[in-house]
């Protein structure tokens, strides 16, 4: 039986996003609390949790893999201690136009479908930009905006912020 599987964007979804830049170390990494609820709600409802994430300061030599892969096993590492378990965190550290994986692009969903055998069309993606929307919705996912400003969005669903995701993600997953 395929999973069904709720992506989540990073920046500013799973942790406080940096703004215009870069987290470039784990101290620098504020994990929302509101994420972690979310997670464990996905995951009452059956579905498996991943991370879906640019992360193009790999590309730009702000960070070194290495580093991006440091504050990922410590994020994975914190969410465990959390009662959270990931699927996995698929990530693109690609430069803008070079690659298939890089988001809007659904590359990054339809890898974590062939390698984990996740039925797409059961599956959600859960972000803060319109790229993740659009990714979701090219790899065939129901998607989840969370924004203030949601004009013009294509999302399925919609939350002012992870407050109100925490609050309704059960209905909308069910």
């Amino acid at each position: 039986m395929k999973l069904k599987c709720v992506f989540f964007d990073r920046d500013g979804i799973v942790n406080v996003t940096p703004g215009p830049g870069y987290v470039e170390r784990w101290e620098d990494f504020h994990l929302m609390p509101e994420f972690v609820e979310a997670a464990k709600t996905s995951i009452a409802a059956g579905y498996v949790v991943a991370i879906a994430t640019n992360q193009r300061g790999v590309a730009r030599g702000i960070m070194t893999q290495a580093t991006l892969d440091t504050i990922h096993a410590a994020l994975l590492s914190e969410l465990d201690s959390q009662g959270v378990s990931l699927l996995g965190i698929f990530c693109c550290t690609h430069e803008r136009d070079s690659c298939t994986c890089r988001k809007p692009l659904p590359g990054l969903l339809l890898e974590a479908a062939q390698l984990h055998d996740i039925d797409l069309s059961a599956s959600w993606m859960i972000g803060d930009k319109e790229t993740d929307i659009e990714a979701g919705r090219l790899a065939g996912c129901r998607t989840v905006l969370v924004s203030r400003d949601a004009t013009g969005s294509m999302a399925d669903e919609r939350a002012v912020d992870m407050t109100m995701l925490v609050e309704t993600l059960g209905d909308i997953l069910s």
